[in-house]
């Protein structure tokens, strides 16, 4: 593991165990969203015109577990390097980005409301983006594995753009 400034080099219990909830925090919204999605993903998600460039449904499971993970991460660096104190704003931004993830799949596939949904993601991407300035500024490898959540949420903000505009 690389040094982190102002962090032990070698992971404590408490960096540990600090991870673990990082981790199991992102893979609870992570499951949230799964169960909203499941709602709708097999049958009206299914019927909806789709723009050429939607990759297949395989994609997004793999895709999203990735991101999660590497949001977990990202978390944790800053938690482990500043504390909850020092890094408040960069952590509350981090919360308000997961609250607006989950959200989104509750309003495109549990509401399926495509339009409203398409505004909800610009917030989020928003969030996303000033969480990854925020983070790049306290640990510069947090701020990086921000940076491909950013582009999927960008893209899938077109995609989103796209189904409305076709359906």
């Amino acid at each position: 593991m690389s040094h982190l400034p102002g962090a032990r080099s070698t992971p404590s219990a408490r960096d540990t165990i600090g991870f673990v909830v990082f981790l199991a925090l992102c893979l609870v919204v992570s499951a949230l969203g799964a169960a909203a999605t499941a709602s709708s993903v097999g049958t009206w998600y299914r019927v909806l015109e789709k723009p050429s460039f939607n990759p297949p449904d395989w994609v997004f499971a793999p895709v999203w577990t990735a991101l999660f993970f590497m949001m977990a991460i990202a978390g944790w660096r800053v938690w482990r390097r500043d504390g909850l104190r020092k890094a408040r704003w960069a952590l509350t931004l981090f919360g308000l980005q997961l609250g607006l993830n989950l959200t989104w799949s509750i309003v495109f596939f549990g509401l399926r409301s495509i339009g409203a949904a398409l505004v909800e993601i610009i917030v989020l991407l928003l969030a996303i983006l000033a969480t990854t300035v925020v983070f790049w500024q306290r640990d510069r490898v947090a701020g990086m594995l921000f940076v491909p959540y950013a582009g999927w949420v960008a893209f899938a903000a077109v995609l989103n753009a796209a189904l409305w505009r076709l359906n």
